[in-house]
């Protein structure tokens, strides 16, 4: 269960770990590391193609996945609006200079384009493209590696990364307005609130939810949990830059457990690398809670 999480830390602890990189390599890692964004995305489409029963249940899929993304998303969202008056996280002291919001808006538009026509090619159903989940994998492994060769050539110290309070807030927050945001979607859907609750415990861990979800309550929650966590992780590589400007804690929360790999490089480019340590809490708390939760409420 926990071999998931294995893949996040180690190859974040072997980048940290190797001595620092001259400037030029650097520069390099760093784009090699936005370009990573893009190469697992792809795979992601492709893998969507290839999910069971997709085309059977497509639309009963969709409703459950569009109320259960509004319901948790809306509760985590109002939680963490709460989290930022009462306790305002100060802006960066260094941010990295931001694109126009047209750019900001045509860079999302091309990650899309990215899944979609990872989608396409995987509607072929050619064979070798089954080998798309486990590229991405190899693919995930290879930007944490990047991302702690980042974190070393940063200056930041363990303790700064291990020991965030700021991360545990909002990680703590997310947790319990989205099992609160589950309970209304099991309430509007018709669905036992066990149900609902295991569907918000993933966090946007995707991979996760897709496959504890399937084996506990079948292939149309299964895949209605999927695109609910897919569409948290979309959604936030779209609207952190211009959330980091108004309200971090949003900006970090939407992330959900992703904030510890896939959506850590935007993270950092929008909020400066003051950010990751409590971007790597959050993801890191988030990612040991889902499985624990998934595998109570579905129990």
């Amino acid at each position: 269960m926990y071999s998931g999480l294995l893949i996040i830390l180690i190859p974040l602890v072997l980048g940290y770990a190797l001595p620092p990189l001259r400037q030029g390599v650097m520069r390099a890692v760093n784009r090699l590391l936005s370009a990573m964004v893009y190469i697992i995305l792809f795979f992601m489409g492709i893998s969507l193609a290839f999910l069971d029963n997709l085309t059977a249940n497509l639309l009963l899929i969709a409703w459950y996945a569009g109320v259960s993304a509004v319901c948790i998303l809306t509760v985590n969202g109002i939680a963490l609006w709460w989290l930022e008056k009462r306790c305002p996280w100060p802006a960066p002291t260094h941010q990295d200079a931001l694109p126009s919001r047209l750019r900001m808006a045509m860079d999302s538009f091309k990650l899309c384009l990215v899944v979609v026509a990872g989608f396409l090619i995987g509607l072929t159903q050619w064979h070798w493209l089954s080998v798309a989940s486990r590229a991405s994998e190899f693919a995930l492994i290879l930007l944490l590696l990047l991302v702690g060769i980042q974190l070393r050539n940063g200056g930041m110290t363990l303790r700064q990364i291990i020991l965030n309070r700021r991360g545990t807030i909002i990680a703590l927050v997310v947790a319990a307005s989205a099992l609160m945001g589950g309970a209304v979607t099991a309430l509007i859907l018709g669905l036992p609130i066990a149900t609902g609750l295991a569907m918000a415990s993933a966090f946007g861990w995707y991979s996760l939810s897709g496959i504890l979800m399937t084996d506990a309550f079948g292939p149309v929650v299964g895949s209605a949990a999927f695109f609910n966590d897919l569409v948290r992780e979309l959604l936030a590589i779209m609207l952190i830059p211009g959330l980091m400007r108004r309200s971090r804690s949003v900006a970090l929360g939407l992330c959900g457990a992703t904030s510890m790999d896939f959506t850590l490089p935007v993270l950092q480019r929008s909020g400066g690398l003051e950010v990751v340590p409590a971007a790597i809490v959050h993801g890191f708390l988030l990612s040991l809670l889902a499985p624990i939760l998934i595998a109570l409420f579905s129990a």
